[in-house]
């Protein structure tokens, strides 16, 4: 009874915050430094959608391929295309104009308050994920699978395998990802589509790349608190923060199970 009291206290601060934090986005006006702010033309929505395109046959082939197995190629090989990607859409903005540095508020923020807001906005999104987590379980069973980047991770044969995952989890991943889906693709949906609509496409995204459907609920949730958190502090750095630290807790968690819950 008490724990059921504590969670649902947890979850109802959780709402508040981020509703909070959506009501306040919503009600600035003046131009705050975001891609979506700026006048985005065609170009940018081409690239959009050839990146959506490449999303979605990402998890076409990953519907189509058995569990994942450590290869340190196939890392490195993702890990590198997706710079190579970053690259190219920066390439575009330089050329169109844009400074990506100012847009995503790369030095918007000093390290101690990137630090701390990504710490404060992922303790209260943590309720709003384990509840969305258990609905998930509810109407789709326990069930057998688990994401390919887990299965990597467990079936990795030796302690420098895990660190190498590890490592490219809260470094690469989240510089990739964040960029990708709340710098860029975010800012192009809410140019063409609005803040409310681009933000729930963004985490539709979000959550079906990781083509894992028990995952998807929480995902969702996780894509959009990281465009709220993005959104409210100006500063892709924030999002970033908070999804490296979400991955390296959910990796520790597997890496010691007898000490941090699953």
């Amino acid at each position: 009874m008490v724990d059921s009291l504590i969670n649902t206290l947890l979850v109802a601060v959780g709402l508040y915050v981020y509703l909070s934090l959506f009501r306040q986005v919503a009600a600035r006006h003046d131009g705050a430094a975001s891609l979506g702010e700026r006048q985005l033309g065609l170009p940018e929505a081409i690239a959009a959608a050839l990146l959506v395109g490449w999303f979605a046959l990402n998890i076409f082939l990953a519907t189509q391929v058995q569990a994942e197995v450590f290869d340190v190629r196939q890392l490195l090989f993702t890990g590198g295309f997706s710079f190579t990607v970053i690259a190219l859409l920066t390439g575009l903005l330089q050329l169109r104009g844009f400074s990506v540095l100012s847009l995503g508020g790369f030095s918007r923020l000093g390290f101690g308050r990137i630090v701390s807001t990504a710490a404060v906005l992922l303790f209260a999104a943590y309720p709003l994920l384990l509840l969305a987590d258990a609905l998930s379980r509810r109407l789709l069973g326990e069930g057998a699978s688990r994401q390919q980047i887990v299965e990597m991770f467990t079936s990795s044969q030796t302690l420098g395998q895990r660190v190498l995952i590890i490592v490219l989890a809260i470094t690469v991943a989240p510089f990739a990802e964040e960029f990708m889906f709340r710098f860029f693709l975010y800012g192009v949906f809410k140019r063409y589509l609005g803040r409310g609509l681009g933000l729930v496409l963004n985490s539709l995204l979000f959550g079906a790349v990781h083509a894992h459907l028990p995952s998807f609920a929480p995902l969702f949730v996780l894509g959009g608190c990281f465009t709220l958190a993005y959104e409210w502090s100006g500063s892709i750095l924030v999002s970033m923060t908070m999804h490296a630290l979400f991955n390296f807790l959910s990796l520790s968690a597997l890496a010691f199970p007898d000490l941090l819950p699953q």
